[in-house]
Formats: structure tokens, sequence, C-alpha cells
């Protein structure tokens, strides 16, 4: 008999000392966030946390920066922000990456991604 995985997301945690959650961090003209990606999935998504960072399915493969720029037009549009405003700053060729994202704070970062 086969049993079905839940695709419940997994809730976002928040930090201890304040409202925002543990994967996105403020910066002077922006905010960062920690991602987790899975490339090659069947749709573009967030799924909800891995560890302490943001978890991230992609459909776009991790070939010749593909991926990160699958990752920055889908920050970009999910924020409402133009695409020279999300830029990876951390993680080029890992899973873990860290995004910088100019012209949106944490936590409005954190109300648009919902």
């Amino acid at each position: 008999m086969k049993t079905k995985a839940s695709t419940k997301a997994t809730e976002i945690p928040e930090k201890q000392s304040g409202k925002c959650p543990i994967w996105i961090q403020s910066i002077s003209n922006g905010c960062r966030i920690r991602v987790h990606v899975t490339p090659r999935a069947s749709k573009t998504e967030i799924t909800g946390v891995h560890g302490e960072a943001l978890a991230v399915r992609l459909q776009a493969p991790p070939v010749d920066g593909k991926a990160n720029q699958a990752l920055c037009s889908f920050f970009a549009e999910a924020l409402g922000v133009s695409k020279r405003s999300v830029q990876v700053v951390s993680g080029d060729t890992s899973r873990e990456k860290v995004l910088a994202i100019v012209g949106v704070g944490d936590a409005e970062a954190v109300e648009r991604i919902g």
C-alpha cells in the first residue's frame, strides 16, 4: 500500500528578538535573503524553510548560471522590483545562496513573499 507524502509547507520561523523570520536580514539599502535552492523542479515556488534558509524550488537546471538567473527573476517578480535589484551575493555554485535585494526592507519583503 502506497502512502502519500505530506505536501504541507513548513511554517516560517521568526527570529527570537524580532518580527522577521530568521532567513532574512536588513541591510542599509534593502535586505538579504538566505535561500536553499532545489533545481530542476516541476515548477518554481517557495516551499517553506530549510534550516535557516527559505526553501525554493526552481524549474531551471544548475547549468551556465540559469538557476541563478531564474532565482533572481523569481524574487524580482515576487517582490515587485526590477531584475537588477536582485543579486546573488554568496553561493553562486551552491544550493545555499544569499540574495541581496535593493529597495525593499526586510518586513516589506516578508509581507510580499507571503
